[in-house]
């Protein structure tokens, strides 16, 4: 209750005449951009020239496999899958404002690049890339910190630090948790109450399905029954890590050797380190873990580029383009969509903010969710569609992007690093509360996940939606529409793009403007609070199209 009221004050400090300008469409041309950054790179030959590539093979794949693509999408809905992707929030109408009043061939490149600039995304992806590094498990006391490390990992990719470089202090780093957070890598492998260190084989399998893209550990027990990868593979993957040791003075180094024991005899043995493919790789001297990061982060070594993009096409379209996520036979060939995105992000030295960009500037992030041939009583032909990416998958949003979109949607303003203090703690614990109750999905996040009642009813009839459409003239945006709007088509107009991202149809606007027609303050404070609940709970708001 009082992170709420904190809330409320603090739009109390803004007042809402400061809203009214928000109210009605800006002319073309009178946004003024308050980024950091240009777009130059966005627009630049060279990146233009990656994106066509990339929609050159689509047009071979789409060729090849017999399918048209869809139509391009609105501005609009493009916009809101950037921002639900890359934010994990819908855009503010402030945002939407400064969105349409820029020249239409240019406001997505600079959206693009705003909401890369931007520390919403920092942290945002940070998590989403934490849950494949290091779990979402609070890990031991004491000498694991989640958060520290993924604020740790936030400040890195608002940096752009190079990704080969992010990888290699993750595998090779020493020192505390604390002054050193790239070492929580390391030390969420420490199993509680125990005096045994890091483990090798929980690295092992961190290592291979986050920077190798093989899942390896299935091979932990005995060779992998459907892959080439032996036990033996593993065991000696796990040795880099044989003489990492959890000491005073934190993450370090020391003598000793990994042994394993026989399931068979129960007799001990030592297990040399060694990688699983592409040996001629790997630095012949060094400390064991370097050795194993300059390997992994080798430029010819495409295994690290592979897994990275299949986890930024993740990330931006809500699955892979090769499933699952993290396991990418290495015995096939790989798309060659791939391909060209991984060999793009290794041309121009691992930079994480380049590829997201790249692969949100396509033709296929950019197509429509609907298709032409969906009114077709073809299953076999949809699946084609879909599995060829001819539209844009929709797919259901994460419970981080429900509540962020909730409490967006509930301020005309946007809610980001500028904002109150005051408004940052509240959506903090407002998040934290919701997504305890929602669920989390943990580190299986692309895998398909269905709807449940629990959460239909958590949106429909919990707190948080409540308080977010309630009358509240200075703490809800309902209620500011309400008032402020200089008719009801406005009205109604506004709370579509504060909740939607879109303006109502012709039909929806007629009839909400009949229902709030001839009504008082009170009534009409009312009835659009009545209109954003049933907006928050429509199917649309709570799905990526």
């Amino acid at each position: 209750m009082w992170a709420r009221n904190l809330l409320f004050v603090a739009v109390c400090t803004g007042g809402t005449a400061l809203l009214l300008p928000l109210l009605v469409p800006q002319q073309e041309g009178s946004a003024k951009r308050a980024i950091a950054h240009p777009a130059d790179d966005v627009q630049s030959s060279d990146f233009q020239a990656s994106v066509a590539a990339i929609n050159r093979a689509f047009r071979r794949h789409w060729s090849a496999q017999g399918v048209e693509p869809s139509v391009r999408a609105s501005d609009e809905a493009i916009a809101r899958r950037m921002s639900l992707a890359l934010a994990g929030t819908i855009p503010s109408l402030q945002e939407l404002r400064r969105f349409e009043a820029q020249p239409a061939e240019v406001r997505l490149a600079n959206w693009l690049d705003e909401l890369l600039a931007d520390r919403r995304s920092s942290d945002f992806v940070a998590e989403r890339l934490a849950r494949a590094f290091v779990g979402v498990q609070n890990g031991p006391f004491l000498i694991y910190r989640r958060r520290r490390f993924v604020s740790w990992l936030a400040d890195e990719l608002q940096a752009n630090r190079p990704y080969d470089q992010i990888v290699r202090r993750l595998i090779a780093e020493e020192g505390l948790w604390t002054d050193h957070p790239a070492t929580n890598f390391i030390t969420v492998t420490v199993k509680p109450d125990s005096d045994e260190g890091p483990n090798a084989n929980a690295l092992a399998a961190r290592v291979s399905r986050g920077f190798l893209g093989v899942r390896l550990d299935c091979a932990e027990c005995h060779d992998h029954p459907f892959r080439s990868w032996k036990q033996s593979d593993f065991q000696s993957l796990a040795a880099f890590f044989g003489q990492t040791r959890q000491t005073f003075t934190g993450i370090r180094d020391r003598d000793g050797e990994f042994e394993v024991e026989s399931t068979e005899s129960g007799e001990t043995r030592v297990v040399a380190p060694a990688v699983p493919f592409a040996a001629e790789l790997l630095p012949p001297a060094g400390e064991r873990r370097e050795r194993l990061a300059n390997w992994i982060t080798h430029p010819k070594n495409d295994a690290l580029a592979r897994v990275t993009v299949n986890r930024a096409w993740a990330i931006l379209f809500g699955r892979p383009f090769v499933e699952p996520v993290d396991d990418i036979p290495r015995d096939e060939e790989l798309p060659e969509v791939s391909r060209l995105l991984a060999d793009d992000f290794v041309a121009h030295g691992f930079d994480w903010r380049r590829l997201l960009a790249v692969i949100a500037s396509t033709e296929a992030f950019q197509l429509e969710s609907r298709h032409p041939s969906a009114d077709a009583d073809d299953a076999t032909l949809w699946r084609r569609i879909e599995t060829a990416w001819a539209v844009f998958p929709i797919t259901r949003l994460r419970p981080e992007q429900v509540v962020g979109s909730v409490l967006q949607s509930a301020s005309l303003k946007t809610i980001d690093h500028q904002s109150h203090i005051l408004v940052r703690i509240a959506r903090a614990i407002g998040q934290n509360e919701f997504v305890e109750r929602y669920g989390d999905a943990g580190e299986e996040e692309f895998l398909p996940q269905g709807g449940t009642i629990p959460q239909r009813l958590l949106l429909m009839n919990g707190d948080l939606v409540r308080d977010k459409t309630k009358d509240s003239l200075l703490g809800n945006a309902a209620s500011q529409i309400a008032t402020l709007a200089p008719d009801d088509k406005t009205a109604i107009d506004v709370a579509y793009l504060s909740c939607l991202t879109r303006r109502p149809t012709i039909e929806e606007s007629a009839h909400f403007q009949t229902r709030l027609q001839e009504t008082g303050d009170a009534n009409r404070r009312e009835r659009l609070g009545d209109l954003y609940w049933s907006l928050i709970n429509s199917t649309e708001f709570s799905w990526n199209h």
